[in-house]
């Protein structure tokens, strides 16, 4: 392995490196804010309300996220409306239409994973909370969601992973991320075991810190879950 080519392109995964780091967690904050409100909607008995958050839930899990990047790239430039409107200086960059295609691509899966956190939620809380006198808002915040999120944490530290490893179809419409570095790597030395090596040290560095975090995150998260040292001493004695 020659290790003078990765040492004299490091700037060239440093910026892969910088785009996939901003492009996943972009994608992942906006489409987090988009998924909550649809998941406490996708709860509602009215058909009217949650027969078009399936539609969308169902299109973006359904289909490949490659797909979605090249219909949301290649796709829309076919439209003269949109090229002649004020949204094209946005559809003809592509690293806005990666964005907008992990965005909803995350809000989709992030969605039934809440959804699925909220529908679990111990029906004695909910009771707990009315008795209290708590409106259906203020349940929400302050007990459903919170004891959904603690739930919802492991699926959802899964689709992050996913999210991360799917960002690397950026490359496909011209987006330096990691995987593009090592294309373009990989095209200048005829080297692919050192280029996508490389580019795959790269993503288990951040698979790792990530991973690392959540399960920080968990233990925080679960304190409340776990005996505590009081408790242990009175069982001993």
């Amino acid at each position: 392995m020659d290790f003078s080519i990765i040492s004299g392109n490091i700037d060239i995964y440093l910026e892969g490196l910088k785009n996939t780091v901003f492009l996943v967690s972009i994608s992942l904050v906006i489409g987090l804010s988009i998924a909550i409100p649809l998941a406490v909607l996708r709860t509602s008995k009215n058909i009217w309300v949650t027969a078009p958050i399936r539609a969308f839930v169902y299109f973006f899990r359904g289909t490949p996220l490659l797909v979605q990047i090249f219909i949301i790239y290649y796709g829309f430039g076919q439209f003269e409306a949109l090229k002649s409107s004020f949204l094209w200086p946005f559809f003809k960059e592509a690293y806005l239409c990666a964005l907008l295609a992990f965005t909803l691509n995350t809000a989709a899966y992030t969605t039934e994973i809440i959804r699925g956190a909220i529908v679990a939620t111990p029906h004695g809380e909910v009771e707990a909370a009315r008795a209290a006198g708590m409106s259906r808002m203020l349940m929400f915040r302050r007990i459903i969601l919170p004891s959904a999120f603690r739930r919802a944490l492991p699926a959802y530290s899964n689709e992050i992973i996913f999210m991360l490893q799917g960002s690397s179809l950026a490359s496909v419409i011209t987006i330096i991320d990691i995987t593009g570095a090592a294309r373009i790597i990989n095209s200048r030395y005829y080297s692919p075991y050192e280029a996508f090596l490389t580019a795959a040290a790269f993503y288990l560095c951040l698979t790792f810190s990530i991973l690392w975090v959540i399960k920080k995150l968990e233990f925080r998260w679960s304190a409340h879950l776990r005996p505590q040292e009081t408790d242990i001493a009175e069982v001993r004695g």
